[in-house]
């Protein structure tokens, strides 16, 4: 358990606290980029998944496009936001100082993820720019945010 009289405030076992904090800071920001890019593989797997293709659609076809409706868009959507704010969240708890760019970073190596993705996978204009704009950075604030720690 790391919770007690024993740890410090942050609830972390004495060896995390007394890391050198540079050192801790990049730890915390890999450990969330790697639960960021874990998180979602699994969950653009399995929400594609569940919901399959439309009768019709070829994906390297922007005209098919048309049959997709918006549960196929949401899903990756929420593949891209919500990894970003669990990872974001992760790096921020875990960060000895400087939490809202901790998690910022998370943010912005899965921003620059998505970009690529953008460029290999064909999608709507529309959608790229929601994606891009709101799921990546933005979900890493919220994830800073819901940490509770300072800036």
């Amino acid at each position: 358990m790391w919770y007690g009289s024993v740890h410090g405030d942050d609830g972390l076992p004495p060896t995390l606290q007394n890391m050198n904090p540079s050192i801790r800071n990049i730890l915390a920001v890999v450990a969330g980029v790697v639960v960021c890019m874990l998180l979602n593989g699994l969950l653009l797997g399995l929400l594609m998944e569940l919901l399959g293709s439309p009768e019709g659609l070829t994906p390297n076809d922007t005209g098919t496009y048309h049959l997709l409706g918006p549960e196929h868009f949401a899903a990756p959507f929420l593949a891209h936001s919500v990894p970003s704010l669990v990872g974001a969240l992760l790096a921020s708890l875990l960060a000895a100082n400087s939490h809202r760019s901790m998690a910022l970073a998370v943010g912005a190596v899965h921003l620059l993820g998505g970009v690529a993705a953008a460029f290999m996978i064909p999608a709507p204009t529309w959608f790229i720019a929601m994606d891009l704009l709101l799921a990546y950075v933005p979900m890493a604030r919220l994830g800073w945010k819901l940490s509770g720690r300072p800036v």
